[in-house]
């Protein structure tokens, strides 16, 4: 296969050069000095006062956007981790993320400017067209004032309709490796006063590991329309579905030798994820003068989740529905002084139902018989957030001076109600595991200094931000007692970020020194039975410790003035060097306290960084080439097992052609050229030494870790956009 890509790199490169000749020549685009990422980020680094780091659909379209951990992935201080093949995404940010056994927590997500994350702190992205998606922003370290909680950051996810005016077309179409096959129909109108568009997105894959398939069909309608000079209202409806084959986990010397048969324990009971969804949202804006404006969304989203694991079968009903309002008040505080106000609340609840009914694990015949029904659960969950804040910024333009204060209040309650707990209703299922728990309100301060000398902005801040914990997490249902000890965790960061434009705005950089002191970690643990056998409960083991520095860099090279042969290189690279601890750091197991005080945090390498090389010749030819490291980590609070980094190489070439009526893209990518072995996800902390019944390793064989695809794979494809 390496040698069919390289012989269709060269056929690639003459069949253009032959067009060239024989076609009319393609529009030249405008080259700008600055970046169009780099413009994003520095209005963002600007509006937050903290480190912001962006990418344009440029940077998306590198690998392919479904893969959305090799985009993010790219980024200084952060890392992504994944289940399956294209879901069950874990976002770590700057060390942060990564302390559930599965799925987002400590980190919040938003879409078009609405959450992702649910009222209860947890972010599911597997029904998700990452495909449309045109912008990606990731707010770094606490940014509680303008978010509520979450302590690792924000990830804001935008869309937006064609800004070209009149009807198009767009048809994508990608083939690939495992069986890979994407398409994505868009239709898009735009006039002076509106702009929609309607598509429908397909995917499906073999997987790159045994039963690993997914499947995805999205449809996607989008509107923004001008009702006024003053008002714009902005809508956005979604139904999707979502197939993802769980293989499991396997053991570390299988991992390391390349032997990837998945684990029999879940393949006996079909494991899967399977997710129909449904997202609304309708955003407002209105400006009742040049210097007094509201922006106002409400927003709903339900996912219809079906989980089969090794040990369970999970349905659940998950609607989310609330509304996010902002009033952003200018005014001139003398000739030389700005003022800019904002005031806002994110008001959101979720009301859950979820049954879980545990397999036997012993009956090979029939691996899908569960235990009878005392031994499952059935909850009704309702779950309030409540985050209101204020965000002041004043700018002395004379000394080019900013001061940043912000300060935002943020609750949550929820409530649990046990559906088997009427008495009579199942046999000898006598307890009521229901509860109710709400926590103190928490106010979480921002202040930054800004200052901008020419094209360099110097940011000093301090932040906080928290994370409370789960309703699932609050309960301890094996000993029916109520976790009430719990607290909210609370993060405190000081960052120091530059970000400039160098050398006639050829060089971007963005450099970032933190200090984040996580207390209060919560952390599962393990407890003892009186009367035999252990169980799980999660709580507050000390501190973490996150100090980093990260880096960013970019050069445009634009050789002969953008009049040559080559159009533009662009080299680029990102790096992230940590030192995160443990610091009075206890936890139980069992019967047993130890302290891990000192030991490096799990699951985050003291260093990765992401070399990069773009090239685009004036004949519309592209090559985009990106050379990922990551370091090696831990996986167990004692630093006891460690896992190897690994380094990924991937390859993109293709070639634009652009007309007033039609745009043309084909390519071809490689993945993981070097045919590294690598992993997608590992069990970490107290997680670890997972062992399912049946899962056909020797009874002292532990499963902790999800492989990568470990050679080399490919995917093609052509898009195609025809403007009536």
């Amino acid at each position: 296969m390496k040698k069919s890509f390289i012989l269709f790199c060269i056929s690639l490169i003459s069949v253009i050069s032959y067009a060239q000749e024989t076609t009319p020549k393609s529009l030249n685009e405008v080259i700008v000095r600055e970046k169009r990422k780099t413009a994003k980020e520095r209005g963002e680094f600007k509006r937050h006062a903290q480190t912001v780091e962006a990418l344009t659909e440029e940077e998306l379209n590198r690998n392919n956007p479904a893969f959305i951990e090799q985009s993010l992935g790219t980024m200084a201080g952060v890392q992504v981790d994944k289940r399956t093949q294209l879901g069950g995404q874990r976002i770590i940010i700057r060390g942060y993320g990564n302390d559930q056994k599965f799925n987002n927590w400590g980190i919040k997500a938003y879409y078009n400017g609405v959450p992702l994350t649910t009222a209860d702190g947890i972010t599911i992205m597997d029904d998700i067209d990452f495909a449309l998606v045109n912008n990606i922003e990731v707010i770094k370290g606490p940014a509680a004032t303008m978010y509520g909680g979450g302590v690792g950051g924000v990830a804001r996810f935008y869309l937006k309709p064609s800004e070209d005016k009149g009807v198009s077309l767009t048809e994508k179409a990608v083939v690939g490796s495992f069986g890979l096959f994407q398409s994505n129909t868009r239709l898009d109108i735009v006039n002076d006063s509106s702009s929609m568009f309607l598509s429908y997105g397909h995917l499906q894959s073999n997987g790159y590991r045994p039963r690993g398939n997914s499947l995805k069909n999205y449809l996607t309608y989008m509107g923004e329309f001008k009702l006024s000079k003053k008002q714009t209202l902005t809508t956005y409806l979604s139904h999707n579905y979502s197939h993802e084959g769980v293989t499991g986990q396997i053991s570390y010397a299988d991992y390391y030798a390349g032997i990837d048969n998945g684990n029999p324990a879940y393949a006996k009971k079909n494991a899967r994820n399977d997710i129909q969804a449904t997202r609304f949202s309708l955003n407002h804006q209105y400006a009742f003068t040049s210097k007094f404006s509201n922006s106002t969304s409400v927003f709903y989203f339900n996912q219809d989740f079906k989980r089969v694991a090794a040990g369970a079968d999970e349905n659940s009903m998950n609607p989310n529905y609330g509304f996010r309002s902002v009033f952003n008040i200018k005014a001139n505080l003398g000739s030389n002084t700005l003022n800019e106000l904002n005031l806002g609340t994110e008001i959101q609840q979720s009301r859950s139902l979820i049954s879980n009914y545990r397999f036997l694990g012993t009956d090979d015949a029939n691996p899908l018989k569960v235990q009878d029904i005392s031994k499952g659960s059935y909850f009704k969950y309702v779950t309030n957030q409540n985050s209101y804040f204020v965000h002041n910024r004043t700018t002395f333009s004379k000394l080019d001076l900013a001061l940043i204060l912000g300060v935002s209040l943020n609750h949550i309650d929820y409530k649990r109600t046990d559906l088997l707990a009427p008495l009579g209703l199942v046999t000898g299922y006598n307890k009521d595991l229901s509860f109710s728990k709400s926590f103190a309100s928490s106010v979480n301060p921002h202040i930054a200094l800004q200052k901008t000398i020419k094209k360099q902005i110097i940011n000093l801040s301090y932040s906080e931000g928290y994370n409370a914990p789960t309703a699932s997490t609050a309960f301890i249902g094996t000993i029916n007692v109520a976790n009430d000890g719990l607290l909210p965790e609370k993060a405190k960061m000081v960052d120091l970020g530059i970000q400039g434009l160098l050398f006639n705005d050829k060089l971007d950089y963005q450099v970032s020194l933190f200090d984040i002191n996580i207390s209060n970690k919560l952390t599962q643990l393990s407890g003892v039975i009186p009367t035999g056998g252990t169980y799980t409960y999660f709580a507050n083991t000390g501190t973490q410790k996150n100090k980093g520095f990260e880096l960013s860099l970019g050069y445009l090279i634009i050789p002969g003035k953008g009049e040559g042969f080559i159009k533009k290189i662009e080299p680029f690279l990102n790096l992230s060097s940590y030192n995160f601890k443990y610091s009075d750091f206890k936890t139980k197991f069992g019967s047993g306290v130890v302290d891990y005080s000192g030991k490096q945090v799990v699951g985050v390498p003291n260093s990765k960084y992401t070399i990069g090389l773009d090239i685009v010749l004036k004949n519309g030819l592209y090559w985009n080439n990106t050379y990922n490291t990551m370091g090696d980590v831990y996986t167990d609070f004692a630093n006891a097992n460690k896992v190897k980094g690994y380094s990924l190489f991937n390859s993109k070439i293709g070639y634009k052609y652009i007309t007033p009526k039609f745009d043309f893209d084909v390519y071809l990518s490689g993945n993981n050229l070097t045919s590294q072995i690598n992993y997608t996800f590992l069990f970490l902390g107290n997680n670890i030494n997972d062992a399912d019944p049946g899962n056909g390793y020797p009874a002292n064989v532990t499963t902790d870790v999800n492989p990568g695809p470990s050679k080399a794979y490919y995917f093609g494809g052509v898009n195609v956009r025809y403007k009536f």
